[in-house]
């Protein structure tokens, strides 16, 4: 349970003034994006994913596309070199752009700006698999980045990225966003954490181990249930 209510309340309106002037100061950026990606290639502009959000209830995060149309159907991890991967979608990836269409997740509610990294409905497991102490990480909105994601992103094995938003959920202020917002730009401006180089899960066990890549986000996988196409997490 998240103890420091009082700025919640205060996060809620940061969260949707920032947003909202973002996508004003960012329009231009977005609009030229939104073009290369459909020159580049058939298919939508934005990416749709159905992620687990506050309370564990289901939403659907918004990223622009970064793959090819039906990449998720190979069933192969995406990492450094995969050929799905656009050109477009390999820069936007390499400066994060592709995650701006999370400020319109949080106008609506959806995310926040700092908060755990929204997990697949079936990944890293079901909702109903996680310990009650896991769960905790969900009293709170998810978020574009997070306490996780400054700790090595995809680096980090997912019990210790629980363990890293865990941690957050209970102590959550505005210094403790401040810091994760300002070590956040400097990793996107230095590029760092940027691809997959160590596994994440156990396949075998369904628990956290390093036997095989599974990841959080740039995933361009279809939420059945089943563990297809895997990309770079942030």
């Amino acid at each position: 349970m998240v103890k420091n209510l009082s700025y919640l309340r205060v996060k809620r309106i940061l969260d949707f003034i920032l947003s909202l002037t973002g996508l004003i100061v960012l329009s231009p950026i977005l609009l030229v994006t939104a073009i290369a990606i459909r020159l580049e290639s058939k298919g939508p502009v934005i990416f749709k994913q159905e992620r687990l959000g506050l309370g564990g209830k289901t939403f659907k995060i918004y990223k622009f596309r970064s793959m090819c149309v039906g990449a998720e159907k190979s069933g192969v991890y995406s990492a450094k070199g995969d050929a799905r991967v656009t050109k477009v979608g390999k820069f936007i990836r390499a400066t994060s752009i592709d995650e701006f269409p999370q400020f319109f997740n949080i106008i609506k509610g959806d995310m926040s700006i700092i908060g755990p990294r929204p997990t697949l409905t079936y990944h890293p497991w079901p909702l109903e698999e996680y310990s009650e102490e896991q769960r905790k990480r969900f009293d709170t909105r998810p978020g574009v980045t997070g306490w996780a994601q400054i700790n090595g992103r995809k680096d980090v094995q997912w019990d210790k990225r629980i363990e890293y938003d865990v941690e957050y959920v209970k102590n959550i202020s505005f210094m403790f966003d401040l810091k994760i917002f300002i070590k956040t730009i400097i990793k996107v401006l230095t590029m760092q954490d940027n691809v997959n180089i160590v596994a994440t899960v156990n396949e075998n066990s369904g628990q956290v181990g390093s036997n095989q890549h599974y990841t959080l986000d740039k995933s361009h996988d279809r939420t059945n249930g089943k563990k297809n196409s895997d990309a770079n997490n942030k």
